[in-house]
């Protein structure tokens, strides 16, 4: 890309930023972010060459313009990107919802522009410009949901891009892929922040013995339970249907375990256990994580 235009610069943006530049994908690249105090950061670390408090101005002239903002804001910066997009620009996004960052940009986007919306299944529980990490989609899925028109060589630079990144490209409808991510990050969000959060209710229980006995499951629970507010508040409202969708059918599944443990019946928790263990053997032999004892755990069990 002569030009690459990134508008948001959190964890994101700024992986984005530094893993292009450390496989030199753009000649120039152009960060824009609405916080004064995120743009200023994104200066301090070198992440871009122009740094820009309008979008309309970072995307000028950009080959390849991708927006990382909650997926609430999506409609906002697409108004405030279109007067500024070249022709045959490709603009993606990388919000975990795709229905709503289609009905929300599209409208206002030119039709001289190639719109491909996408989602970086990557990330951290840390948010901002310094959380930005070079390899972050190294070995890590991003899909994009193409229009059933879209340009084939505007959506082959795009995955060129992305596997340019490190990382392994599928491509499916926004409708697929917002089922999909509603059962493996976005309701597993929603039961983390739950049990979270009913921690911290519990009278029964203090403070100081949660944090101090975590490590028998819910210090897993409580680095999911870290993750940006914004972000996951807009993904939540944005992907309502399936979300409520798979959490009905979540519901339906945990009120059979609770009738399995209170009635002793031993052979369907074991069924369930052995079913479950199968499939985290499965994400292991898919580089989706590692079997290490002390990934992300200090050796601890």
């Amino acid at each position: 890309m002569e030009r690459l235009a990134i508008i948001g610069i959190g964890l994101i943006g700024a992986s984005i930023a530094l893993g292009a530049r450390k496989r030199g994908l753009a000649r120039h690249i152009a960060i824009a972010d609405r916080s004064p105090t995120n743009l200023a950061r994104a200066e301090e670390l070198g992440l871009g060459d122009s740094y820009h408090a309008g979008a309309d101005a970072a995307v000028k002239d950009a080959d390849l313009v991708i927006c990382c903002v909650p997926v609430g804001a999506s409609g906002d910066v697409a108004r405030e990107i279109a007067r500024g997009l070249m022709p045959g620009a490709i603009v993606s996004d990388v919000g975990s919802v795709k229905g709503s960052v289609v009905a929300q940009m599209a409208p206002h986007l030119p039709k001289s522009v190639h719109f491909i919306p996408g989602h970086p299944v990557a990330g951290t529980e840390f948010s901002g410009p310094d959380a930005g990490l070079p390899d972050l989609f190294v070995k890590r899925w991003c899909i994009l949901t193409p229009p059933d028109d879209v340009d084939e060589s505007a959506k082959e630079r795009l995955i060129g891009f992305w596997t340019a990144l490190g990382a392994m490209v599928e491509c499916m409808s926004a409708e697929h892929h917002d089922l999909v991510l509603a059962i493996t990050s976005h309701v597993p969000h929603l039961i983390a922040y739950n049990i979270v959060g009913t921690a911290d209710d519990l009278e029964a229980v203090t403070e100081s013995e949660v944090m101090k006995f975590s490590a028998g499951g819910f210090r897993d629970f409580t680095r999911i339970a870290a993750s940006d507010p914004t972000m996951w508040r807009d993904v939540f409202l944005n992907n309502r249907e399936a979300v409520i969708e798979v959490l009905g059918r979540f519901t339906e599944d945990l009120i059979a375990l609770q009738r399995a443990i209170r009635w002793g019946e031993g052979d369907k928790l074991f069924d369930l256990f052995t079913r479950t263990r199968a499939i985290r053997r499965g994400i292991i032999d898919l580089g989706q994580e590692t079997e290490a004892p002390d990934f992300g755990r200090g050796g601890e069990r």
